[in-house]
């Protein structure tokens, strides 16, 4: 989880709330990642407008380096139903998709997979809506 509060639009708070809600169910298979959603848009920055250039918001492409192979990585985060990771379309209820949503260039991210700790450093961000980048 994050340590600084993570800033968002009003309208990606509204859209995302609603995958929340929808997604409530027993048995779902991202149950322990939309908890973790939650839990980041409770203390989230909710700005009236559009998010800041350099912040990543919902639809943005992020490209960032592993800090530990310097690798660097280039994603879009969007919601669940245009995932691709070919496309490298992330979902926001991925965990890399909740770990870097808010989150402004220069930020060091990082958060648990099966094989231990990933950090990675935000370099760019390109705001992009998904509407966009899927018609694209």
């Amino acid at each position: 989880m994050k340590a600084n509060k993570i800033m968002i639009s009003a309208t990606d708070l509204d859209r995302l709330r609603r995958l929340i809600d929808s997604s409530r169910r027993p048995g779902h298979r991202d149950a322990d990642n939309l908890d973790a959603l939650e839990f980041e848009l409770d203390r989230a920055v909710v700005r009236k407008g559009a998010t800041p250039s350099g912040v990543v918001a919902l639809g943005s492409w992020v490209r960032m380096r592993d800090l530990d192979s310097e690798r660097e990585l280039s994603y879009q985060i969007v919601l669940p139903k245009h995932a691709n990771v070919e496309e490298k379309r992330i979902s926001v209820l991925a965990p890399i998709g909740t770990a870097l949503l808010g989150c402004r260039v220069g930020s060091i991210v990082e958060w648990t997979v099966p094989s231990g700790e990933r950090r990675f450093k935000i370099l760019e961000v390109q705001h992009q809506t998904e509407s966009e980048a899927v018609a694209a």
